[in-house]
């Protein structure tokens, strides 16, 4: 597996822990455990997440974030609690994947990582704080659901195809710039309409 190939899953990895840090990490841990996913030889160091341990203690996280990304506005206060671990958790993800050889490239990864989680995950928090504005609970439970889709699809791609990895995070990136630009300017809108006249 060349270079570009192992950037593209750790950007990615780190990218999809901005949205579903515990779902990429049970995922991961589950194919990796039942040789559903061919995890190279040399990302022998997620080793770790294919723990009954790990899995089981993610997969639970995963049901509670599942379950609780679904109610308007405590999924906003999830994702306020998540600020701080979402980001760790990429960057650990990514460095997890680099080459332990190299400590230039890890320290790169882990920064790298942990900045793309945080941006993923501003992204979304943006987002569905936007989303929340709606009365009704249906696009709430309908962009929930999309994101944990999206989430275990592209997984499956990154690590099913590795080549196409980097092109999955260069999407993954876009997608959450657009966000956070759509979130800022409904906000703006918002607080516009919401201003008492001069």
């Amino acid at each position: 597996m060349g270079i570009m190939e192992i950037i593209g899953i750790a950007a990615s990895v780190s990218l999809l822990s901005g949205w579903r840090l515990y779902l990429s990490i049970a995922a991961t841990g589950l194919a990796m455990r039942y040789d559903v996913l061919p995890v190279p030889e040399h990302l022998a160091s997620l080793s770790a997440l294919d723990s009954p341990w790990v899995i089981g203690i993610a997969g639970v996280a995963a049901i509670v974030e599942l379950l609780a990304d679904k109610v308007a506005w405590l999924d906003s206060l999830w994702d306020s609690v998540h600020t701080f671990i979402r980001p760790i958790g990429g960057a650990l993800l990514a460095l997890a994947i680099i080459d332990p050889a190299d400590p230039g490239t890890q320290v790169i990864a882990f920064i790298l990582g942990g900045g793309g989680a945080l941006l993923a995950h501003g992204g979304k928090a943006s987002a569905r704080a936007v989303v929340n504005t709606s009365p009704e609970p249906v696009s709430n439970i309908a962009v929930s659901t999309t994101e944990d889709v999206m989430t275990a699809g592209l997984l499956w791609a990154v690590y099913e195809y590795p080549v196409a990895a980097a092109g999955v995070a260069a999407l993954l990136l876009l997608m959450a710039l657009g966000l956070l630009y759509v979130a800022q300017r409904l906000v703006k809108k918002l607080f516009r309409k919401e201003a008492p006249p001069a």
